[in-house]
């Protein structure tokens, strides 16, 4: 038979509201009585039950997390981020996609509804105020690389037009003078800052020049295509620049398989910095996304909101994204 709250107050001698406080945490018992019942919990293997400590203390202690998709390292990562920094604060992780579909979206913020403390949002392809309109009132929330800096919610955001730019004046560096891009999907503020940040350095750094955009959706069957789309043209440029790591990945399955040899006929790279990236011949070229940390900072935030509810949002903050070169854009021959 289960041990209960009682059988724990019975053995501790102390009423079952001084074993309740303990158990929610609350301070007004003293060290020696606090440790007593530590002790004899333990010992009885006493696990509180979770649904009434929720009617106590009315939390569930668990975050929901709302990303576009759950498939890629690129949201391992992230969730991996998430989990660890939300374990170590005592909360449990409830992940649900919007699968890039905005009714998704906002079936999934409502049916998390009553069931979190706080809500982490990544969903790039809203449109801002739809994002804001879907979210429950009165749940705290932290929006991850949101469209707009204006929102009610704190937000964290990667640089992607800088990285973007980055990244094209590095292969400008090492002597590229045609630069082709492999855009995002259509609808995404994340795809839609690296194809500015493409055409903005292009202008700068290879002024005159053409661009060349093909179109992808983040995956790598996205950049297969654009791969061979690439290897068909009469005259092909002499870099790759795919919008995330997935599609430079599809893309060089191409490149080997016809026989063209990176960086030597054609140099390649992405944006993301997945764990893949340092493995694969050549390692890849990439822009770093701080991954783990983006998804660690965005949960700390929200544990302070839902402990601190009438705190003021933290506002937005930009993470920086970081150049990271490799074998994969050398300089041509």
């Amino acid at each position: 038979m289960a041990t209960t709250i009682k059988d724990v107050a019975r053995e501790a001698g102390v009423s079952v509201a001084t074993v309740s406080r303990v158990m929610n945490g609350h301070a007004a018992v003293t060290p020696e009585t606090r440790e007593r019942i530590q002790r004899i919990a333990k010992e009885l293997r006493f696990t509180p039950s979770s649904a009434a400590r929720s009617l106590i203390t009315r939390r569930t202690h668990t975050v929901g997390a709302l990303l576009p998709d759950l498939h890629g390292e690129f949201f391992s990562e992230l969730i991996r981020g998430i989990d660890v920094a939300a374990r170590s604060r005592g909360l449990h992780l409830l992940v649900s996609s919007s699968h890039g579909n905005t009714a998704e979206a906002t079936s999934a913020l409502r049916a998390m509804h009553g069931r979190v403390d706080g809500l982490l949002v990544m969903s790039p392809h809203m449109d801002p105020e739809e994002l804001v309109g879907a979210m429950p009132p009165g749940v705290p929330a932290v929006i991850m690389n949101a469209g707009r800096e204006d929102a009610p919610h704190a937000s964290f955001r990667v640089d992607n037009f800088g990285g973007a730019q980055a990244m094209v004046r590095h292969l400008a560096d090492v002597g590229h003078r045609s630069i082709a891009f492999i855009a995002g999907p259509d609808g995404n503020h994340e795809a839609q800052e690296r194809l500015r940040g493409y055409r903005a350095a292009l202008a700068e750094v290879l002024p005159g020049t053409p661009e060349l955009v093909l179109p992808g959706d983040f995956t790598e069957q996205s950049g297969q295509r654009a791969g061979q789309e690439l290897l068909a043209l009469s005259q092909r440029p002499s870099a790759v620049f795919a919008g995330n790591d997935m599609m430079a990945l599809g893309c060089l399955s191409v490149f080997l398989q016809r026989g063209v040899a990176v960086p030597k006929d054609i140099a390649l790279a992405g944006f993301d910095d997945i764990p893949i990236c340092r493995y694969v011949q050549p390692a890849l070229t990439t822009v770093r996304v701080p991954i783990v940390e983006l998804g660690a900072l965005a949960l700390a935030e929200l544990a302070s909101a839902i402990e601190v509810p009438e705190r003021p949002p933290a506002g937005a903050r930009t993470l920086r994204a970081e150049l990271v070169v490799r074998q994969s854009s050398l300089r041509p021959a």
